[in-house]
């Protein structure tokens, strides 16, 4: 379209130029339309600066070994970007060409820059982010809730930057009982993301119960260090909460996006995890007030139930709590008082007739037995030997209570016992004669 446009220009002009020449301005308008129209996106190196305060845009030169190019950059443009251009520096700019007219000056309008090659630095660093993302660490449910008030702040930044000091005089005037450590680290270079691990692991094992890990803005390329990916899954590993604060707007590093919470500048850091002394003191008086006012509620609610309890029957004679029972009591111990005597007396009644029965039936009732028992004694009196004894006959045991039954049974010099009717005799044999029916 673009080569459409020249072509009818230049028809224009030679139908011009076959009537009458073109003025200065009619010239300048026709080099302006063409100009204008065209935006590019070229490279050069920063050969001059100049971003004076109370300009509204920032002026710089660009060149390269055949010619050079005045450039300027509106200053919103200019600070979202996130470039900070020096003379010496290699960068990428995409606008178009200006034409001022009355002293016949072209300009570059820039509408973005970037460091040469960063093209290539943000595309490694998306892919990176979409992989991380890929594994959940940059997922919100996996990110742990940091505290408002923290006895133990760690701080993880360069020792000589200006973040070290906007993070401690925060600290100090929000909340000057937090202890703060800090861990000095390079922040920029090759080396800076081993040193910013190893000082995470540092504050972890100082105790720490939340970890700053901030700087104080950078270009893109100077910020590099905080898309590293070994850094980004410490972070996500990190036993204790790590806020981020690096101060860089326009891009979300890595590390911001792992974090636990991102603070868009290190102050608003140490500001997410300080409150301030006045809004504690009023939360502390409000709460007092509160438990004041609870345990007002409590007593009187107890009180006020102890007066309603003090009014009831029950509570001004406890006896009255079993009248009822008292009565049934009683009522049963009067009924079992007139049903006792009457039970006893019909108990009475039949023992007497028992009584009775038996006196007048018992004295047949054991003829019978004495009977057959006065038989079976005369024949055990018969068969005693006892009775034998009392014939005249006598009965020898020997000196083991033994009855001697034959001669053989003892022998000379032993004693026996010889049982007569009214007496035992004690005896030593002499001798032996066996009888002639024996023999």
């Amino acid at each position: 379209m673009l080569l459409s446009q020249a072509s009818s220009q230049g028809s224009a002009r030679k139908g011009a130029a076959s009537s009458r020449p073109l003025s200065v301005s009619e010239a300048m308008q026709a080099a302006k339309n063409s100009l204008e129209s065209l935006t590019l996106t070229l490279i050069g190196e920063v050969s001059e600066v100049n971003a004076k305060p109370g300009y509204k845009a920032v002026y710089f030169t660009v060149k390269d070994a055949g010619a050079s190019l005045p450039c300027m950059m509106w200053l919103n443009r200019y600070h979202q970007s996130g470039v900070r251009l020096e003379v010496g520096q290699r960068v990428e700019l995409t606008g178009r060409f200006t034409l001022y007219a009355p002293k016949g000056r072209m300009n570059f309008d820039v509408f973005s820059v970037s460091v040469a090659g960063e093209g290539d630095l943000r595309r490694r660093v998306a892919e990176l982010a979409r992989r991380l993302e890929q594994e959940g660490l940059m997922d919100q449910a996996r990110k742990r809730p940091v505290p408002r008030m923290n006895a133990h702040v760690g701080l993880v930044t360069s020792p000589r930057g200006d973040a070290v000091h906007d993070v401690m005089r925060t600290m100090r005037r929000r909340f000057p009982l937090t202890k703060l450590s800090v861990a000095g680290v390079a922040v920029e270079g090759a080396n800076a993301p081993a040193g910013m691990i190893e000082a995470l692991r540092a504050c972890v094992r100082a105790g720490c119960e939340v970890i700053l890990l901030v700087r104080g803005g950078g270009s893109f390329e100077d910020l590099m260090p905080f898309n590293d990916e070994m850094l980004a899954r410490a972070i996500a590993a990190c036993p204790v909460p790590v806020v981020t604060g690096i101060g860089h707007e326009p891009d979300t590093s890595i590390a911001d996006m792992v974090a636990d919470v991102r603070a868009s500048t290190p102050t608003a850091a140490a500001e997410r995890v300080t409150p301030e002394v006045e809004t504690v003191g009023r939360e502390l008086a409000s709460r007092q007030a509160a438990m004041a006012n609870a345990l007002e509620r409590t007593v009187g609610q107890a009180q006020a139930l102890l007066e309603r309890y003090e009014t009831r029957p029950v509570f001004k004679d406890p006896r009255q709590l079993f009248a009822t029972d008292l009565m049934t009591v009683d009522m049963l111990h009067e009924r079992l008082s007139r049903a006792l005597p009457a039970s006893l007396e019909k108990d009475r009644a039949a023992l007497a007739e028992m009584t009775a029965r038996l006196r007048r039936q018992g004295a047949g009732m054991f003829d019978p037995f004495e009977h057959a028992l006065a038989l079976r004694a005369g024949r055990l009196h018969d068969l005693s030997p006892l009775q034998v004894l009392s014939r005249g006959y006598a009965m020898a045991k020997d000196s083991q209570g033994r009855v001697v039954s034959s001669v053989e049974a003892v022998a000379p010099g032993e004693k026996i016992d010889v049982s007569i009717s009214d007496g035992v005799l004690r005896c030593t044999v002499d001798d032996i004669a066996a009888s002639h029916a024996a023999e």
